[in-house]
């Protein structure tokens, strides 16, 4: 099999048709973002990155393998970034990809050679990308300043490592937990060839620094005996004790082996991963990694991202698949696994038993703000099974900590971002007929998030609840006046309405099929609570005082405004998508509708590295202009995602950059998740076929397909003229094949009438 090593050159790939897994770049999203875009909109320079770190393991894997070059969980520093010139490290992950969070619970390890150096930045080895070999199931590199190559493969719960200490003299490896508190452990067991660590995980953004009340725990298996061994702390190195537990005064602790040298001498070191207890780990390494034979392990892992990424088969250019494969790679690896081979994990938020799930898996790191917009639909569509265990996942932690959580990450409860987006995942995973969740639990919890405002103060502090309820249901919007101290994003009035109206929406579709036909009317009531904030002297989504009066001094094009969240009003104006039609009737109808979003695009106000605008580019199909749209949806393809390192233009988070990107190669995008259709686009591929999990397939066909031939002339679907600009999840998922003529002009007859894209079918 041949592994590409960066920098990719296209033209000497080998023309015979490759795997999936073979397509990926792991480095895209690891370097400062080369696009315009990005240095425009980007505040502080924070989305700048893709905060892509390479995931080494298998989809949705509960601990990942990656190199590391910075060490440490400090939030907004991933664990890799393509321009440092050392690797200290090989880290056992849970990082939340491409996000400003922090990573938690982690442990590094690394091989020395000729003398032992503690220290992460006094034993960090220079490297080249030359000489690095990655693939979503294997790296390699050569570590330079040691002359050691280090190997690297996983399963879902434990990873594998291999050595090779090239020179003959002393062969030293270190453990170390990633404690920024200083709170890590470890021990050594000289006599069964075993380390044990443990990693306290502590709380971000609500009761940040506080105790998650869980760790991450290791069991590391050597296959060769120690010739010494010690731990050490504070950099001070205590040869042949076998413990150490730093005190939480950020002092560091870690424990060293040392092997007989020999030439050649090849390391295994095998490493299993738990959330519960050390217990737990030690199962999951004897289930998953029961031998030593590391070359199994990565053809094993091989074939699981090539049976997740082989769902989808497309036709088109080699740089194409590569940025369209990366793209679906990134969209696999959260929400995490988090449950033991056993099914135990340990409880939600202040739950401190240890639960045990039965007939699911589950799952946490929902970065749901984010993934409810396409990542999740992604998952819904080509993974149905294991979106029902996510969803029920989002049962259980309601059902342990008392209220349906809006962000959960951590296993627990922040308030990080606005809106209630639980709401639309729910929602639309079964509307696109997904079950297999206990949906009336989920319901309920749903509903009190919605109803109801969290009365206590200490458990609204923690998380519970949504921001702001108070105002918005006696408002029926959150005038400026109130501010959401207990948040990390303070104030954004305006933002949290829009979103609540929609989430309001999604969970009104949820009560209609459940048959509750009183909150299905009083949902209805609050999903039009969006026109409470958006001035129709304007037409721009715009900041409300309490007695009715509009903010002053307004700027919709300002980069930034204290009511939105993360953008401007001109950007967030657009986040209506359960009801166009309405807003396009407070615009003046669908001809202002669409002069108002040629003026995003062609003014170059459209900020494609944040989330809340993806949908936008989408919306002139309901303005009867799809042709805009598969104009629109090209170019952005082009400028705002390329196959270098720097190739994402914003924040990859939690999968959502990439899922965007990975629809609209496809060819169609789920403009309003809780609504079971998507929005046509123009299909980067001249063949794409979808392989659906009923056994069915969907095929689409773009003829006469090019750069410049991004406009759709006319369709077919299953042999039969098609002129709507839109596929209903029905429709796609009973199979058939669509064919798109492509053409260099626009056909501006084809898709222009379909009103019911803005009604609420």
């Amino acid at each position: 099999m041949k592994y590409f090593v960066f920098p990719l050159l296209f033209s000497s790939f080998c023309l015979a048709q490759k795997s999936p897994v073979q397509y990926v770049n792991p480095y895209i999203g690891s370097a400062p973002a080369t696009t315009e875009s990005a240095r425009r909109h980007s505040e502080g320079a924070s989305e700048l990155r893709g905060q892509i770190a390479p995931v080494i393991g298998r989809p949705h894997g509960m601990t990942t393998w990656t190199p590391q070059t910075r060490a440490t969980e400090t939030k907004c520093i991933a664990p890799y970034y393509f321009n440092d010139p050392k690797i200290n490290g090989f880290r056992g992950s849970h990082w939340l990809n491409g996000s400003c969070v922090q990573d938690y619970g982690s442990l590094a390890v690394m091989p020395l050679s000729g003398k032992l150096v503690v220290s992460a930045e006094e034993r960090a080895s220079r490297f080249t990308h030359e000489q690095e070999v990655i693939t979503p199931a294997y790296y390699s590199v050569e570590l330079l300043d040691s002359k050691i190559k280090a190997e690297l493969t996983a399963t879902q719960r434990a990873g594998i490592l291999r050595f090779n200490y090239r020179k003959k003299e002393a062969a030293f490896l270190v453990i170390e937990p990633n404690s920024d508190e200083g709170e890590g452990y470890v021990e050594v067991f000289p006599e069964r060839k075993e380390v044990v660590v443990y990693n306290p995980v502590h709380r971000i953004y609500q009761g940040a620094g506080q105790s998650a009340g869980f760790s991450g725990y290791y069991v590391i298996q050597f296959e060769k005996s120690f010739k010494s061994y010690g731990v050490w702390k504070s950099n001070s190195v205590q040869p042949s004790e076998k413990q150490a537990k730093g005190s939480g005064r950020r002092e560091k602790v870690g424990a060293y082996i040392e092997f007989e040298p020999e030439e050649n001498l090849v390391v295994n070191v095998r490493v299993g991963s738990s959330f519960t207890d050390l217990e737990g780990a030690r199962r999951n390494l004897a289930a998953e990694l029961p031998h030593w034979n590391f070359d199994q392990i990565k053809r094993s892992a091989e074939q699981a991202w090539n049976l997740e990424l082989g769902k989808a088969q497309v036709k088109g250019t080699e740089q194409d698949k590569v940025v369209f494969y990366t793209a679906l790679y990134h969209s696999k690896h959260t929400p995490r696994l988090f449950s033991d081979v056993d099914g135990r994990y340990p409880g939600f938020a202040e739950d401190d038993q240890i639960h045990t799930a039965k007939g699911f898996d589950y799952y946490c790191d929902f970065s749901l703000w984010d993934t409810f917009r396409a990542a999740m639909p992604l998952h819904a569509l080509l993974e149905p099974k294991r979106s029902a265990h996510m969803m029920q996942s989002l049962v259980k932690k309601a059902e342990q900590g008392g209220w349906m959580p809006i962000f959960p990450c951590w296993n627990h409860y922040t308030a990080a971002m606005t809106g209630d987006h639980v709401a639309s995942a729910m929602a639309d995973a079964y509307a696109k007929g997904i079950r297999g969740f206990d949906v009336e639990t989920g319901y309920h919890y749903l509903r009190q998030n919605a109803f109801v405002a969290n009365p206590d103060p200490k458990s609204y502090e923690s998380g519970k609840g949504r921001r702001g309820m108070e105002s918005y249901l006696k408002y029926n919007y959150i005038p400026l006046e109130d501010s959401v101290w207990q948040a990390f994003h303070k104030r954004e009035q305006t933002s949290r309405t829009l979103e609540y109206a929609y989430d309001d929406f999604c969970l009104g579709t949820l009560a209609k099929a459940l048959g509750k036909t009183a909150d299905e009317k009083t949902l209805a009531l609050h999903a039009s609570s969006y026109r409470n904030v958006i001035d129709p002297q304007t037409g721009w989504a715009r900041g409300r005082y309490a007695d009715g009066r509009w903010s002053t001094n307004f700027n919709p094009f300002a980069t930034r405004a204290s009511f939105i969240t993360e953008g401007s009003p001109a950007q967030y104006t657009w986040f209506v998508p359960h009801a166009i039609g309405g807003l396009m009737k407070i615009m003046g109808g669908k001809e202002n509708f669409v002069a108002k979003l040629d003026s995003m695009f062609e003014k170059g106000y459209y900020w494609h590295g944040n989330e809340p605008g993806h949908h936008t580019v989408y919306l002139y199909a309901y303005g009867g202009a799809p042709w805009k749209t598969q104009r629109w949806v090209r170019k952005l393809i082009k400028e705002e995602y390329t196959a270098e390192p720097g190739g994402l233009s914003g924040n990859e988070d939690g999968g959502q950059m990439s899922s965007w990107l990975v629809f609209s190669m496809m060819g169609f995008y789920p403009v309003c998740p809780g609504k079971p259709y998507y929005v046509l686009g123009s299909p980067s591929f001249n063949e794409l076929l979808l392989t659906l999990p009923n056994g069915k397939s969907f095929k689409l066909i773009a003829t006469n397909n090019s750069p410049e031939n991004c406009y759709i002339q006319s369709v077919l679907f299953n042999g039969k003229p098609f002129t709507k600009p839109y596929l209903t999840h029905k429709q796609l998922t009973e199979g058939g094949i669509l064919t798109v003529k492509m053409g260099p002009k626009p056909n501006t007859a084809w898709g222009n009438n379909a009103p019911e894209l803005s009604s609420d079918f």
